[in-house]
């Protein structure tokens, strides 16, 4: 491997990792403080990993936080920061329970069906943001926060009694879906459960989304005008209309983001279906660097953290928080920012550093050839 690519390799690797140890130590510390063992935690959260149920929930769960991210990535690498994920996918998922509940067509028309309304639901919530701000110049953080906290007040009005809600117990329920619009799992044996069949379509989505932005022009003109929206113009590209086709595809797939547990387990929308994963996704894209192999590190690692922390509860002879993963949740996050514009300040200084010597050599080489000539 050439030099310039092993310090591409390095300059890749370095943010994740100085962020991990950063919020490993961070941990560290805030458990030193409350006079508590900073190893015990994570040997208790490792030994999770042997039990298959727990492997079930980790894959599960990180199925759900890969697809929201790629959503967030989507949006980063043309430098847009739709943190209205969470409105869409939850939006979505409503959506979708109240057609699976309502319309009964062969499984071969009805999983497609839910599908689709997934994809032009979150696509139509993210797409008002990207109009706005193609139309106004407004923000797309403002207008996708508004949208999150209107998309909670639609969410409420669909589920009302005399609407498409159905009370279950203290619940609020769209209903069940017809059977035709499940999509089974993958057995993994007896106490284990079943892993989400919708876990291939989170891989389908990671290869599209590395071949779309790698292997296409649209890919290329999305990264360049996320880089520079003055250069991408003028080389022929409409900054506008990029805009608005990247707020759509990141809000078509956030859409998708809930449907592995809906359609895989819930079969139904509730008020206990899960908030705030769009949010999660964030740290998830920023701590995989927008890529889909480092994005899907970072999925199991938030699902790891999240589905072994309740054994912290067990711990002998006093139990610990588990809140503990919650902290460290925040920290990555909050270290993955330091660490990331370090690793970028040095990339920049090397790089700098390169050139000045390569300038130089070549100014040195010009002076011997005139020597010589002379």
């Amino acid at each position: 491997m050439k030099k310039f690519d092993k310090e591409r390799v390095l300059l890749a690797v370095a943010g994740p990792v100085i962020a991990m140890v950063l919020a490993i130590a961070l941990t560290s510390i805030v458990l030193l403080a409350s006079d508590r063992s900073p190893i015990e935690p994570y040997r208790l959260m490792l030994q999770q990993l042997s039990y298959s149920d727990v492997q079930v929930l980790i894959i599960n769960q990180a199925s759900l936080y890969y697809i929201a991210a790629i959503a967030v990535a989507l949006g980063f690498r043309m430098n847009l920061f739709n943190i209205g994920v969470d409105g869409q996918y939850r939006l979505a998922a409503v959506m979708t329970a109240v057609v699976g509940a309502n319309v009964s067509l062969p499984a071969a028309l009805q999983v497609p069906l839910l599908l689709l309304v997934a994809m032009l639901t979150g696509a139509f919530w993210a797409g008002i943001a990207g109009v706005l701000k193609v139309t106004r110049g407004v923000s797309e953080v403002v207008a996708t926060i508004m949208l999150n906290a209107i998309a909670t007040s639609v969410i409420g009005y669909v589920t009302l009694a005399d609407v498409w809600g159905v009370r279950v117990g203290d619940n609020m329920t769209t209903g069940t879906m017809h059977k035709s619009g499940w999509i089974p799992g993958i057995s993994m044996g007896s106490g284990a459960g079943e892993i989400y069949g919708l876990v291939f379509l989170a891989v389908l989505l990671g290869v599209l989304y590395w071949v779309v932005l790698n292997r296409t022009r649209f890919g290329f003109d999305l990264r360049a005008t996320g880089a520079s929206e003055t250069a991408a113009a003028a080389s022929g590209v409409d900054a506008k209309r990029m805009v608005l086709v990247s707020m759509l595809i990141s809000g078509a797939v956030a859409g998708l983001a809930g449907l592995p547990l809906l359609l895989g387990d819930t079969h139904t929308y509730s008020l206990s279906f899960p908030a705030g994963l769009g949010f999660t996704a964030i740290g998830i894209a920023l701590l995989g660097r927008n890529n889909p192999g480092g994005i899907a590190l970072a999925a199991l690692l938030w699902a790891f953290l999240e589905k072994a922390s309740p054994a912290l509860d067990f711990a002998s002879p006093t139990p610990y928080e588990k809140e503990i993963a919650t902290i460290m949740e925040g920290l990555i996050v909050f270290a993955v920012v330091i660490s990331y514009e370090a690793v970028r300040q040095w990339g920049l200084r090397r790089q700098q550093s390169r050139v000045g010597a390569e300038l130089a050599a070549a100014a040195q080489n010009n002076s011997q050839t005139k020597e010589v000539a002379a």
